[in-house]
């Protein structure tokens, strides 16, 4: 007994400083991966590859030497299919990876390098404006305003402008029966990039069921970006803006401009 408990004493003092790091770092990154793809299509793969690398694993112990290859070669193979599968949830994590908010600061000095020293500054108050009038005439409107991340692509969706924030023309964009007002319009660098612009909607199933179509591709778009979103709904006038797939309803104008503030200016 004193010898069974000696051998399981020496085992357990070889564990390594480093051993544990590692293994309480493998444990955050697969807890914040679960978080990510909780309440999508992508939970019941993520679970299902987790039991085979844990079957393999398993085996392999115990010198089944015969399933252990088989279930080797199949995790070896599946990782390109794994990489395709979960390649939303992938890239929503590279960009939380490459967008914390310790390099908040730095990622701004490195922005002002690379515009040669000119800071495009987004024009709030004017958003915020046109944002409240349409809140008071129930129009509905999606503004989608940009940081790193252009969305050329969905910009492309819709029709350019490269025009001049204005809240008149903001609000005659999404006026009923403007021909744009059907989508998003996309602001870069403090301009009307383009409007009309299709985005995609959120893939989250536990996503309210009582928001529109509106709210779904606010959604939609910042969770795959680092772009916010700002939202009138056309039902109740309420403004709403969305960051990282969350949506914040309620919004007042003050409380609006002083969100944009922090996050732009």
């Amino acid at each position: 007994m004193e010898h069974f408990l000696g051998i399981i004493l020496s085992g357990f003092f070889q564990v390594r400083l480093v051993d544990m790091i590692d293994i309480l770092l493998m444990a955050l990154l697969l807890f914040a991966f679960y978080r990510m793809v909780k309440g999508t299509a992508a939970i019941n793969i993520f679970f299902g590859l987790l039991s085979i690398y844990l079957v393999w694993k398993l085996v392999t112990a115990l010198d089944m030497d015969l399933l252990g290859e088989i279930l080797g070669a199949f995790l070896s193979v599946g990782f390109i299919a794994l990489i395709v599968v979960f390649q939303p949830e992938i890239r929503r994590f590279l960009l939380i990876v490459g967008t914390p908010r310790l390099l908040k600061e730095r990622r701004r000095l490195f922005s002002w390098m690379l515009n040669d020293g000119r800071k495009d500054n987004l024009d709030v108050d004017k958003i915020t404006k046109a944002c409240m009038e349409m809140g008071n005439t129930r129009t509905g409107a999606l503004i989608v305003c940009t940081k790193m991340n252009e969305l050329q692509s969905f910009a492309e969706t819709g029709v350019m402008l490269d025009a001049l924030i204005t809240e008149p023309l903001i609000q005659n964009i999404f006026y009923k029966n403007n021909p744009l007002h059907d989508g998003a319009i996309i602001i870069l660098k403090n301009r009307i990039k383009a409007a009309r612009c299709v985005l995609p909607i959120t893939k989250n199933r536990n996503f309210p069921a009582d928001y529109g179509l509106r709210h779904r591709a606010a959604a939609g778009i910042t969770e795959i970006s680092d772009a916010v979103a700002v939202i009138v709904s056309e039902q109740t006038g309420e403004i709403a803006y969305s960051k990282n797939g969350e949506i914040f309803t309620k919004v007042t104008p003050v409380h609006l401009k002083n969100f944009l503030e922090e996050e732009f200016n």
